[in-house]
């Protein structure tokens, strides 16, 4: 019953973040104009990235402490979901910076270190490529994974403070939350960044499923 009431919310929320995302009115901003509309999908998909990357940390710790194949399978479902997401989200933020920095690829500072994050990740999924023993495999994935989940907060919310940028909320630069988040935008900000990340969980359920029905007919 749970399982089917968060499926029904993910669908409603992700629709109506569609919908009013396009629909709705937005303040009329100098240089961002329509573009703020962008708000409700590259925002929440960095904020499902972190969430769903922590949930993969979790379980490779679990998978440390019991060795159960099945916590392997869900870090690695929820990081590659985690992956699509920051994936993304780059692309998206890369639509944003064409518009309102005049390039899609200005060498910022976040962006940077964004792109090092993903990489990271990328890494993650060669490095369970190249083992064909399955506990090995999971064991030193477990922990490349705690290295990369360490690795991912200062990359994507450090570094860039510490030095100029473009990027609101990094470089002295104000958040959108502070000056241009009206209540309006907050009526389906809120709902985008939650309905997001739970259809991010919902696919990465949906992987491991499939990997166990994969495994009780092998």
């Amino acid at each position: 019953m749970l399982a089917r009431s968060y499926k029904i919310a993910t669908i409603i929320l992700v629709l109506y973040t569609i919908v009013a995302g396009f629909l709705s009115p937005v303040p009329a901003l100098a240089i961002l104009n329509e573009t703020i509309r962008n708000l409700y999908f590259h925002v929440p998909m960095w904020f499902g990235l972190m969430i769903l990357m922590a949930v993969s940390a979790w379980y490779s710790v679990k998978y440390l402490r019991t060795s159960e194949s099945i916590y392997d399978w869900k870090a690695s479902a929820f990081a590659e979901v985690g992956l699509l997401f920051g994936t993304l989200g780059m692309l998206t933020g890369m639509v944003w910076a064409y518009f309102t920095w005049g390039d899609w690829w200005s060498a910022d500072p976040k962006q940077n270190t964004s792109a090092i994050a993903l990489l990271l990740y990328f890494a993650y999924f060669v490095l369970r490529g190249s083992f064909n023993e399955d506990q090995q495999k999971a064991r030193i994935s477990a922990v490349y994974n705690l290295f990369a989940f360490a690795a991912l907060i200062p990359l994507l919310y450090i570094l860039p403070r510490m030095t100029d940028s473009l990027h609101p909320g990094n470089g002295g630069n104000p958040g959108f939350g502070k000056y241009d988040l009206d209540n309006t935008m907050r009526l389906v900000f809120y709902p985008a960044v939650i309905g997001w990340t739970l259809l991010g969980v919902w696919m990465a359920n949906l992987q491991v499923r499939i990997r166990q029905n994969t495994e009780v007919h092998d």
